[in-house]
């Protein structure tokens, strides 16, 4: 648990400043909002939650280091508000579909609505100078603090001494000696501190965001392309992430499950999709979306036969279900080599 120092800038008084530490999980904002609060702030943790970093291992970990810290939490879901920042990024894409600079905008926006909500006077950010090569260089650190309307109440105690002075130091809440000129990264530092606070079991530095991914990237860009972007809503974006993907047309798209537990997730996901099951082998459940026509139902009914218990050739009976009603289907498995599995797949 931190230690609070008893007052906020090092003079004795009674401690009456209150921050909002936007933390994500990782260690450099746990450590940041550590620091802060050892220091004297009143800090309340805030972890601001969306489709593409919320499961439930995580929320649990977001506890553990609330408790760890001492410090209460608000978490706050804005999953559906956020895909207008995936859709429309103001300042683009990474390598993937992730538009680093828009989120992290869009977060502490978040945090700024959160932090006058709670009567706060700034946010804490766990921001690093250098630590990453597109979102957290000096230009984009400042436009960060410009575009969020946050200004110099944005604290990133990390590498305060090395940005210009913000409202905490300019009001003398916190001494600027107390903070610190982290740059680069490595997390060296980082570590000894989160050592020194009894934080343990945070999470190794790693991409984390699905936006990265190459597979599940592809798939959003394909979806953008063929749905258009507004029509991509989180049920879309978790479809994104079940079972292969083939795109055998700009109107049909074909949803391979890959295992059981993705056979039952694509089940949940068949109405206003065609859904092709095999009748009397083991294979796997198939989705059909968008406006195929009766060629790409069969073409669609003999990849997903490719993937079923059969050898290559062997006719497969399918159970074919939609807004028509259901139907009996066989369709011969293709060939695994067949060179159009490799260019209707996506990613």
């Amino acid at each position: 648990m931190v230690k609070k120092s008893g007052h906020a800038n090092g003079s004795g008084k009674s401690p009456s400043v209150k921050a909002i530490a936007a933390i994500s999980g990782g260690l450099d904002s746990i450590v940041a909002a550590g620091l802060v609060a050892r220091l004297g702030v009143d800090v309340l943790l805030l972890h601001v939650q969306h489709f593409f970093g919320a499961n439930e291992r995580a929320r649990a970990e977001i506890h553990q280091i609330a408790g760890q810290l001492g410090l209460p939490l608000r978490i706050v879901d804005v999953s559906e508000e956020h895909l207008e920042v995936i859709r429309r990024p103001k300042f683009g894409y990474g390598r993937g579909m992730n538009p680093c600079v828009d989120c992290r905008i869009f977060l502490l926006k978040v945090a700024k609505r959160v932090m006058e909500e709670e009567g706060a006077q700034f946010v804490i950010s766990g921001e690093v100078l250098g630590q990453r090569p597109k979102s957290q260089q000096l230009r984009e650190m400042m436009r960060v603090q410009e575009e969020t309307g946050l200004g110099d109440r944005l604290l990133r105690p990390l590498s305060a001494n090395l940005l210009p002075d913000t409202l905490p130091v300019k009001e003398a809440w916190l001494r600027r000696e107390d903070l610190l000129s982290i740059h680069g990264r490595t997390r060296h530092e980082q570590m000894a501190l989160a050592a020194t606070f009894g934080i343990t079991g945070y999470p190794q530095p790693a991409g984390g965001c699905l936006l990265t991914e190459k597979t599940y990237a592809a798939r959003v860009r394909d979806a953008f392309d063929h749905l258009g972007r507004d029509r991509v809503d989180l049920e879309q974006f978790r479809l994104l992430r079940i079972g292969r993907h083939f795109r055998l047309s700009d109107d049909a798209k074909v949803i391979v499950g890959r295992n059981h537990t993705e056979n039952t997730q694509l089940d949940a996901f068949a109405e206003g999709r065609t859904r092709l099951e095999p009748v009397s082998v083991m294979g796997p459940t198939s989705l059909v979306e968008g406006t195929p026509t009766a060629e790409e139902i069969a073409l669609a009914a003999s990849l997903a036969a490719r993937y079923c218990d059969v050898d290559t050739g062997e006719t497969v009976s399918f159970d074919v279900r939609d807004a028509s009603g259901a139907r009996t289907l066989d369709a011969r498995a293709l060939d695994a080599d067949d060179p159009r599995i490799s260019a209707w797949r996506i990613g």
